[in-house]
């Protein structure tokens, strides 16, 4: 009687709005993933595995047993689930497509192709093997075709959604290993999804029809192309209109979105999968502008926060393992999930040899590619849904390998991640160290719009050769009002601060975008902005884990003193100059501060040349600069002139620099015998910098020969007005003569003595400044 009446209960509530209904059931999954992301996250579990078992938990294999919870969950609204799938799934990969790193899939493409293929191919040739055996032993009925093709989706497969949001939760979405990871698991996708259209086009042909494949692939690709050009011009007018707004209207954001699901269920109606053409429409919508920039806050808070759960919590709840009731059942489930860990780590492990990435790395990306739980949950709603269609146990079954492998990889790919933390960690490699023609990652901080010109000059500069890849950041820090207590990352976390009339950067950030829009747009350059709301007292942990995060090579501050109309340096907040001194201590990566005299000519349309110089006088953090500016010297548009400073020799001692071979230009240096460590790695980065760069006609390369720091400020003072930058180590070079004296009027010891004296007021120079501080563990002996 109770029951019946919870049933009765349940069918008014229907009769009144089934929709109301679903709204209610998702609401539900969406506490009860939360509840098990809270209960999990402190055991390091990424998110999908707290959502996937949130819906197998409240899905038929456990309170769904309840008639209560039954009838809540499976009566009337069960059709609407495919649905909210549908859109779910659109959603989300224009969304992967928006973040996607497309230069990097360029770059990659050739191993990203073969680590897919070869784990694709063994699992393909395990699920042709094992097809006979499953389509007899769960009574298929129809096409054993349908069936073999249905188990190549599912052994071969790799969830991107899954990946991605693993990848980005644990922490190494920035790494190579990730980044091969994601893009592989695409490939892969792609795969399974070409299988999905051969399955999907049979219940609306018979035969072979040839001419047709082609008429509706030409349509397909017709689809995908005009959206393209639309969104195209779409962003583009957007851009344009109301330039002082600094993001979309939701009515603007809906209408783009409307383009992207209109195509999107358009393809579906014709029997596609939209899942390859939504991330092709993310991948190619332009980033630049407040177009690009709303669509991928707004989407991530949006997708992050309530798709992925319902979607991943969808997954779990379509598992009934209930079905698995006998020794046949559970042996066949077993198979599948074996055959897909063996065909994508032998596939995997076979690529990762053959393109020599190492054992460890190997067994990581091998364990990324298993997991499931995208294409081919949706493979098997098509084949259920197919005239030629295979059984309800065999559909069970298969949901619930998928699912089951879902919530075993998970947590191992977590467990691995902690223990391989030697390789996804933050390793720094330091730029004394690195080739000009490697990715370079960098962080620019700005507390306001004066530096911008000045920071995305240098940020153009430094990426040098034209094919050298280069990711920047752009992070605006803003100060966090007394009254507010709330740390904002506004780039991840939240919505709200994305209306126009918020209160935190007010109209700075509408003259930051326009600058960054305007650099974006004539040099194709994509800086990627951030912005960060917190108090100066934990304004540095902000930037430090940030950086930490997207593996940058190189923090950029904005100094805390800013230059006159006079030409004079004027002292800002002083809690800008803290934050500074305590990213120096606790950054894990190199750090630079930037006193901003003006470098604004950043264009390389402009066709302008600009001098700069780099002073060095020894000691790791000069080395570091040295490196530094060996990108900047790659430049087309950098004229790149090394100072070095010698002490005048001694007439008892035979000491300095001087080319013994003019034909093969070698480099040698004579010092006293007992060389410091420190003079001889100097010695040694010297010979080889000037072997490559000097020698070539590309840097320039000039002695300055003093006795103490009186006569290195006179030259100094030579050259102010011959360079519109000058780059220069902080410190770490112990005591030198070269720099006695100079720290006399010392104002700011976090630009050490040299960067001191060249950003004092009193000291008449018309270029910029960047002091460079290399990362070491132990920040002791920084001290000139």
């Amino acid at each position: 009687m109770d029951d019946g009446g919870c049933f009765g209960k349940t069918e008014v509530f229907n009769d009144f709005n089934p929709i109301i209904q679903l709204g209610a059931q998702v609401a539900c999954i969406l506490v009860m993933s939360h509840f098990f992301l809270l209960l999990l996250k402190p055991m390091g579990q990424p998110s999908p595995v707290a959502q996937i078992l949130a819906g197998f938990v409240l899905g038929p294999s456990c309170l769904s047993h309840i008639n209560l919870v039954k009838n809540f969950f499976f009566l009337e609204t069960v059709d609407y689930y495919e649905t909210m799938a549908l859109y779910s799934r659109i959603i989300i990969m224009f969304l992967i497509g928006l973040e996607a790193d497309v230069p990097y899939l360029r770059r990659n493409l050739r191993v990203a192709t073969i680590i897919s293929f070869s784990s694709s191919l063994i699992c393909t040739i395990f699920a042709v093997a094992v097809s006979w055996f499953i389509y007899d032993e769960t009574g298929a009925r129809g096409s054993s075709v349908v069936t073999a093709l249905t188990l190549v989706i599912i052994l071969s497969n790799t969830a991107t959604p899954f990946v991605s949001r693993l990848a980005h939760d644990l922490k190494f979405a920035s790494t190579d290993i990730g980044r091969l990871a994601i893009s592989s698991s695409l490939i892969c996708d792609t795969y399974a999804v070409l299988l999905l259209i051969v399955i999907s086009r049979s219940k609306h042909e018979d035969g072979n029809k040839f001419s047709s494949w082609v008429w509706m692939g030409f349509l397909y690709c017709l689809v995908v192309v005009a959206v393209i050009i639309i969104n195209k011009y779409l962003a583009t007018w957007l851009n344009r209109r109301r330039r002082n707004q600094k993001y979309l209207k939701n009515a603007e954001l809906l209408v783009l979105l409307a383009v992207v699901f209109v195509a999107a269920t358009s393809l579906e109606t014709m029997g596609f999968s939209s899942i390859i053409a939504c991330f092709f429409l993310g991948a190619m919508f332009p980033r630049g502008g407040k177009t690009g920039r709303t669509l991928l806050i707004k989407l991530s808070y949006f997708v992050h926060n309530f798709v992925f759960p319902v979607y991943f919590g969808y997954s779990g709840f379509k598992a009934d393992l209930t079905v698995i009731d006998s020794f046949r059942n559970l042996a066949i489930v077993a198979i599948v999930i074996l055959l897909s860990i063996g065909g994508k780590v032998m596939g995997t492990l076979a690529a990762c040899f053959h393109l020599k990435i190492p054992l460890n790395e190997g067994v990581l990306l091998a364990f990324l590619m298993n997991l499931k739980g995208h294409v081919d949950l949706l493979a098997l709603t098509i084949g259920l849904e197919n005239k030629v269609r295979a059984s309800h146990i065999f559909n069970n079954l298969m949901v619930a390998a998928v699912v089951i492998n879902s919530l075993i990889w998970g947590p191992l790919i977590a467990f691995m991640v902690r223990r391989e933390s030697d390789i996804l960690g933050y390793k720094h490699l330091a730029f004394e160290y690195q080739s000009p023609e490697t990715e370079l990652k960098l962080l620019a901080c700005i507390h306001g719009p004066r530096p911008v010109a000045t920071t995305i000059g240098l940020i153009a500069s430094c990426k040098g050769s034209e094919n050298v890849p280069i990711t920047p950041y752009l992070m605006h820090l803003i100060e966090l009002p007394e009254k507010t207590k709330t740390n904002l990352l506004f780039h991840q976390k939240e919505e709200d601060e994305l209306s126009d009339d918020d209160n935190y950067g007010g109209n700075d950030v509408v003259e930051i975008n326009e600058a960054v829009d305007i650099f974006t747009a004539e040099t194709g350059v994509i800086i990627y902005q951030v912005k960060v709301v917190s108090p100066f007292a934990t304004m540095y942990a902000d930037v430090c884990e940030f950086a930490e995060d997207m593996r940058a090579a190189i923090i950029i501050l904005q100094f805390h003193k800013h230059q006159r109309i006079d030409g004079k340096l004027e002292s800002g907040k002083e809690g800008i100059r803290v934050t500074n001194q305590k990213v120096l201590r606790h950054a894990k990566c190199s750090v630079a501060i930037l006193v901003d005299r003006g470098l604004t000519s950043h264009i390389s349309a402009s066709g302008s040349l600009q001098h700069i110089a780099m002073l060095f006088f020894g000691g790791p953090d000069d080395r570091e600069a040295l490196g530094l500016s060996k990108r900047l010297g790659m430049s087309h548009h950098i004229n790149l002139t090394v100072i070095r400073f010698i002490r005048k020799p001694d007439p008892a001692e035979n000491m300095g620099i001087e080319i013994v071979d003019e034909k093969v230009g070698d480099f040698l240096m004579r010092g006293s015998v007992n060389h410091e460590p420190q003079i001889d790695a100097d010695n040694i980065v010297l010979s080889t910098f000037f072997n490559r760069y000097v020698t070539s006609g590309q840097v320039g390369y000039v002695e300055k020969q003093v006795t103490n720091g009186e006569e290195t400020a006179s030259a100094l003072r030579d050259m102010a007005d011959m360079y519109s930058m000058f780059i220069v180590g902080k410190g770490g070079r112990g005591h030198s003569a070269l720099t006695t004296g100079l720290s006399d009027w010392e104002e700011c010891p976090e630009l050490g003595k040299v960067g001191d004296f060249l950003a004092s007021s009193d000291f008449e120079l018309s270029g910029s400044v960047l002091v460079v501080q290399q990362y070491r563990s132990s920040k002791t002996g920084d001290e000139d």
